[in-house]
């Protein structure tokens, strides 16, 4: 069987062109996305050639199939190229560990709850971790103060998204961007994407997807029992 894989929106990453294309009529999409009607196949591939174009099968579930004459090779450039920037202007969440101790000094509190909300403003996670040593693990309401401080304190940029609670010598809670601070860190993701979009060098589209004269179907054996 010739390899193929369908999307649920009717589209596929290795979609039918030319004499890939089964149906025996199919309805025609024209470059400019105007309707063309229904063909039989070989109509519809001479119109594609006429053309200098391709004919590819966009919604092969149809009844007919629906095909549209394109520029393949062009097509799946700037395909590839749309899936990139998506990626690219996604933000990346880590998760950051911040250790705090039962009698931490004042100063080093303050430099640290000052990294937790640099962490968060730039969309990352904090976790924060109080670590009990000897008999300080009597004394765990120490620990919770602190986190609620720490709480307190970032309140204006994140939210507690796990609360307090004991893995063996340690306390931790995990402080998350509130969707204010998210969405803000969101939107710089996406502005650096399109900043790296700018600077970067202009790449060449693929050539133009081969004719069914030049690109036979290959048949695949089918997978051993």
């Amino acid at each position: 069987m010739i390899r193929e894989q369908r999307s649920s929106r009717g589209t596929s990453r290795d979609q039918r062109t030319n004499r890939r294309i089964r149906a025996r009529e199919v309805r025609v999409v024209g470059p400019d996305g105007g309707q063309l009607g229904v063909m039989p196949l070989e109509a519809a591939l001479e119109r594609a050639r006429s053309e200098g174009l391709d004919l590819v099968e966009i919604s092969p579930m149809a009844s007919p199939p629906v095909c549209k004459i394109m520029d393949y090779g062009k097509f799946k450039y700037e395909e590839k190229k749309k899936a990139a920037e998506s990626r690219r202007a996604q933000l990346t969440v880590h998760l950051k560990e911040v250790k705090l101790r039962p009698k931490t000094d004042e100063h080093d509190y303050e430099f640290k709850v000052r990294n937790m909300r640099r962490f968060i403003e730039d969309g990352d996670k904090a976790k924060v971790v109080i670590q009990f040593r000897g008999r300080e693990i009597t004394h765990r309401e120490q620990g919770t103060a602190i986190l609620d401080d720490v709480a307190k304190d970032l309140k204006d940029v994140a939210v507690v998204e796990q609360p307090p609670r004991m893995e063996g010598r340690l306390m931790f809670m995990i402080l998350a961007p509130n969707p204010k601070v998210a969405q803000r860190a969101r939107e710089q993701a996406r502005q650096a994407a399109q900043s790296a979009k700018r600077t970067a060098p202009a790449e060449k589209p693929a050539a133009a997807a081969q004719t069914s004269e030049e690109q036979p179907a290959q048949e695949e054996p089918s997978p051993a029992p």
